[in-house]
């Protein structure tokens, strides 16, 4: 709220630099801004009396979204990356994974591991679950098994996510 949308009785005013000009209607504390060529801006409602301040509100605002943006930009949201893998992988390959995996949890993300059966391999469905345990057991300094290893159609799926 900003200029005349002001709707209280009395109000704090605060100076553009910070001295308190002290309380007084919202007409009074307006004539000042504007001969400041400033606007009177509603920093806190909840305050009692309410806290205005006299600044310039273009500025304001847009120092407010810089704010937003720069806030936004530092959150990371964590994605879940898969690792694909068959059952019968040799020790290099099933290596190689696992340091994929190992990197994407200590970037945060989850991670979900899965082996894939073609034609009759879905028989030897205990060797998958050995490997994904194997693999749990090579994470779990950097990751916790978030859902063990179950079975979904031709593919065996195991989730970890990062230690906390």
């Amino acid at each position: 709220m900003i200029n005349e949308r002001i709707r209280f009785p009395r109000v704090r005013v605060v100076d553009t630099d910070g001295t308190q000009l002290g309380i007084m209607p919202p007409a009074e504390a307006l004539t000042i801004a504007r001969d400041k060529d400033l606007d009177l801006v509603l920093v806190s409602d909840k305050a009692d009396p309410p806290v205005c301040r006299i600044i310039n509100y273009g500025k304001f605002k847009f120092e407010q979204e810089k704010k937003a943006r720069e806030a936004r930009k530092k959150q990371h949201t964590s994605d879940v990356k898969e690792v694909k893998m068959r059952y019968k992988i040799e020790d290099h390959d099933y290596n190689v994974r696992v340091n994929q995996a190992e990197r994407f949890l200590k970037s945060g993300d989850k991670v979900k591991a899965t082996i894939t059966f073609r034609g009759r391999e879905i028989q030897h469905s205990h060797l998958a679950e050995e490997l994904l345990k194997r693999m749990a057991n090579d994470l779990q300094a950097v990751a916790e098994v978030q859902q063990a290893p179950k079975h979904e159609g031709r593919n065996m799926i195991m989730f970890l996510a990062p230690k906390r």
